[in-house]
């Protein structure tokens, strides 16, 4: 058996060329990661949450954004793309680009098939040493469920499911119920039936 060597790049080479490039791509301790594109179900979930929670955070000091703000982690080297991304108060970054932000408050990941073991796993661990961030959010896009991890003062953990379509899941950081009917609005039809 003969072994394929891996190619490591420096956190610096993977910004520059990651400002440059068409697509998206995460990074982790040297090794660079294409995004896969996402299914119609999940881009419609995103857009829902998106529209239900920038309706709620108006005049409010808490700012939304899409997939399209990086986010790092400076403790594990992780840059990553939520799907979703919340930050309360002032917004830290990288440099001057202001396109990679080093303190979310909020993280919510909508669940596929091929990133979910990902998403629950190792990309959870990785941002659970992001010191700002109080809630973890795991959507799914193949059923009516979510899950918000919430950090304690003892910085551990506690999760909160709901699978009821008529269910919420609380966002203690911005202190809203965010509802299963508003996360599906436009991706119920997408979603079989229990």
């Amino acid at each position: 058996m003969t072994a394929i060597a891996k190619t490591l790049v420096s956190e610096e080479f993977y910004l520059e060329e990651e400002r440059k490039a068409l697509n998206k791509s995460e990074y982790y301790k040297g090794e660079v990661f294409a995004m896969a594109g996402a299914t119609k179900a999940h881009n419609r979930i995103v857009a829902s949450i998106i529209t239900a929670i920038g309706q709620f955070l108006k005049g409010k000091n808490c700012h939304y954004y899409p997939s399209d703000l990086r986010v790092h982690n400076s403790d594990n080297t992780l840059y990553t793309y939520p799907d979703v991304t919340i930050v309360c108060g002032k917004e830290e970054y990288l440099d001057n680009e202001l396109d990679t932000l080093l303190n979310p408050t909020v993280i919510i990941e909508v669940l596929s098939p091929s990133t979910e073991n990902y998403d629950r796993g190792t990309k959870f661990k990785l941002y659970r040493s992001i010191p700002s961030l109080k809630n973890y959010i795991l959507v799914s896009s193949t059923e009516y469920a979510a899950e918000v991890f919430t950090r304690k003062d003892n910085d551990e953990w506690l999760l909160n499911t709901t699978k009821e379509k008529n269910g919420h899941i609380h966002i203690s950081a911005i202190n809203y119920d965010l509802l299963l009917s508003d996360i599906y609005a436009q991706a119920g039809d997408l979603i079989p039936e229990s």
